[in-house]
């Protein structure tokens, strides 16, 4: 199955993919290419892994001047739910970045209930599906500011989507970044240093997750070409489908 969020009359509705259409649950149908979608989740916790692949983090060192070690435990971050934005929605960079600012195609894990200390074996029973992101960070601001508050969390810059599938394995899926039609990043979750069950786990023996909570588990390998003005930035998973988002750069006002 799967699911989503689309806005209707300014609302938030809550559809299922049947064919060509979304369906709501009270049987009325919305065709999907006419449709604006919304984050598929408004998650009262939006947790992030970061660094969990190890190609990616050697090569940020080595691109970016990084002196980022490979973790040793699963460790978690945060992101502000007000960057995020649905499937088709503009990514918008503030006027006064100076950039690059790259892409991170990610997999995401939605929790379906409340949870706490739940063991590595168990963990995934408390996972209600799983979607997409597109962890899009100003690389500058990422390396001068004291926190990451813009750059991973200025609006705009999370986009999630399009739907939460249920019913695969989160280590074995193949993720895609495209951009303009051409393929920039693939690689595979398996290669996550810590994996969605550990993540889980390791969380709730010290925070109880609630249904809606989204965990981010970071991507793989390079994160270029930076993103430009008018590129169509793709995050492709065979089971989930595409979340695609434009890019926009704003101008500075006179």
């Amino acid at each position: 199955m799967k699911r989503t969020r689309i806005e209707v009359d300014g609302e938030g509705v809550d559809v299922e993919l049947h064919g060509p259409d979304l369906v709501t649950r009270e049987g009325k149908k919305y065709q999907v290419a006419e449709a604006r979608f919304l984050p598929p989740v408004v998650p009262g916790n939006f947790y992030a892994a970061g660094l969990n692949y190890r190609a990616h983090i050697e090569w940020a060192n080595a691109h970016h001047g990084g002196n980022y070690k490979i973790p040793t435990q699963a460790d978690i971050g945060y992101r502000s739910n007000s960057a995020l934005v649905g499937h088709g929605a503009d990514i918008v960079i503030p006027a006064d970045s100076t950039g690059p600012v790259e892409f991170e195609g990610e997999l995401v894990a939605v929790i379906g209930s409340v949870t706490k200390e739940i063991s590595e074996n168990r963990a995934l029973d408390c996972v209600a599906g799983y979607t997409l992101g597109n962890d899009v960070s100003e690389r500058t601001w990422q390396r001068t500011d004291r926190t990451l508050w813009r750059a991973k969390n200025s609006d705009t810059f999370k986009p999630m989507g399009p739907y939460i599938v249920d019913g695969i394995d989160p280590m074995a899926q193949d993720i895609e970044v495209r951009i303009n039609g051409r393929t920039v990043s693939r690689y595979n979750t398996r290669g996550m240093i810590f994996g969605v069950a550990q993540y889980i786990a390791r969380m709730s023996r010290y925070l109880t997750l609630h249904p809606g909570d989204v965990v981010w588990f970071g991507c793989d390998g390079p994160t270029v070409p930076a993103l430009q003005h008018g590129d169509l930035v793709e995050v492709y998973n065979p089971a989930i489908g595409v979340l695609a988002n434009s890019v926009l750069f704003q101008k500075q006002k006179a």
